[in-house]
């Protein structure tokens, strides 16, 4: 049995660039990427926190250190500069691996600085 799974995540992100003329897809800051555990070309969701658009693109690298958040290509439609948003990657686990599963949460505070990681998000209370 496999299930699919919150693999990483990157909360609260602020949009830097939205790039109409552009193949497409996602620009993150590499060291993000790195520290989330996203491949290049990786599927992901971004939510967009300001605006309630939800859409499907593929992570690609920025350069390291930059801070960047580009939606590119149509995408661009769905997201401004200054928007926050979510971004989530999913992967297929088996059971086994599941049993030491914990994704990789990355915080960001506003500018684009990163406030804290974490592998667990914490209860919801009533």
């Amino acid at each position: 049995m496999h299930a699919i799974m919150l693999k990483a995540k990157l909360h609260r992100a602020e949009v830097t660039h939205a790039v109409l003329d552009y193949e497409g897809s996602c620009a993150i800051d590499g060291d993000w990427l790195d520290l989330a555990g996203i491949r290049e070309y990786e599927q992901i969701q971004i939510y967009n926190v300001d605006n309630g658009e939800r859409f499907t693109t593929y992570a690609i690298r920025a350069e390291n250190g930059s801070r960047m958040i580009s939606v590119n290509g149509a995408a661009a439609h769905k997201a401004k500069v200054g928007d926050r948003v979510i971004i989530c990657a999913y992967a297929h686990y088996s059971e086994a691996e599941l049993a030491n599963f914990k994704p990789r949460m990355l915080y960001m505070a506003p500018g684009n600085e990163l406030s804290h990681t974490s592998n667990a998000i914490p209860v919801q209370v009533a």
